[in-house]
């Protein structure tokens, strides 16, 4: 009982183990933070993946920011050949390219914000022009991400770190248990056997003295 359970228990972890090996290059879209800290970096997350990962392809990347109270989106920055260019004076030396990098095919288009104000609230908005390039002809396409940043003196713990923090705490908690349970019924299990092993000493110990003594017995009555 206690190795099929365990063998139940690895079998889901082997499989996870397997299925990141053979995925480990995949392109997988994950959601930007969404809270800075003032005076601190932050990293302004955008993956948009390529759906078509046999035809050869190349993006550049625009940024947009909406500030707090404005109306309009502003053009900040741009990804091209490989090259950054900050547009907006208020982001100067103070962007840096944290992206896809040394290839053209740009997946990743991720920017790290430097010594974060509280000035840097609102809205970012990412675009992707990507072209797509097949044998006879190129295929454009544009692909757009809307990151909602708020800047915090310092940092709060989001509901979502808890729960997973309480999640961690209860799988550990649960494990304890259920190797606390499998001690017992093994513990249980070797003194059953033990005890067993006893008994069975013990009659073969009475077997062979009342065996010794029919055997004293018979040689008394002959002599």
């Amino acid at each position: 009982m206690g190795m099929s359970a365990l063998r139940l228990l690895l079998i889901p972890g082997l499989l996870c183990a397997l299925h990141v090996s053979l995925c480990k290059a995949a392109c997988a879209e994950v959601d930007s933070d969404t809270e800075a800290v003032a005076g601190q970096g932050f990293k302004l997350g955008c993956i948009s993946c390529k759906m078509r990962g046999e035809v050869e392809g190349s993006a550049s990347v625009e940024w947009y920011f909406r500030a707090r109270g404005e109306s309009n989106f502003v053009h900040i920055y741009t990804y091209e050949d490989r090259t950054p260019t900050i547009l907006d004076e208020r982001f100067e030396d103070r962007v840096d390219w944290n992206g896809s990098k040394n290839t053209n095919d740009i997946q990743d288009a991720s920017i790290y914000l430097l010594n974060v104000t509280f000035n840097d609230s609102g809205a970012y908005r990412c675009f992707f022009n990507r072209i797509l390039t097949y044998t006879y002809y190129e295929f454009r396409t544009t692909a757009s991400k809307i990151v909602h940043l708020t800047v915090v003196a310092k940092a709060t713990r989001g509901t979502a770190s808890i729960v997973s923090e309480v999640m961690m705490y209860v799988s550990i908690i649960g494990l304890q248990l259920w190797l606390l349970v499998e001690m017992i019924y093994c513990y249980r299990k070797i003194a059953a056997a033990g005890d067993e092993a006893l008994r069975e000493s013990a009659a073969e110990y009475l077997a062979i003295a009342s065996e010794s003594k029919d055997n004293c017995a018979g040689v008394q009555v002959a002599e």
